[in-house]
């Protein structure tokens, strides 16, 4: 999978690959998504951002990427 999805592939997606399901926002289906979840977590509405946060790191722990940012590491504790 490239690190682009195009809106096929995420309507095909299941809400579980999402850091925000309920919106259907961040998915994260492999290490690539995962990262740019990382790059562009700044824009998340700061009232999600501990949830998605939380996701982030999750999915980073599946595909074994190392989250360095101190911002994702401190709202994940909130």
């Amino acid at each position: 999978m490239s690190d682009i999805l195009n809106e096929e592939e995420r309507k095909e997606l299941p809400d579980s690959m999402y850091g925000l399901p309920e919106r259907r926002e961040y998915p994260m289906p492999d290490a690539a998504h995962v990262r740019a979840a990382e790059a562009y977590f700044r824009y998340c509405p700061e009232e999600l951002k501990p949830r998605l946060a939380r996701a982030i790191l999750r999915f980073a722990n599946e595909y074994g990427v190392d989250v360095q940012s101190p911002t994702i590491l401190s709202y994940a504790q909130e």
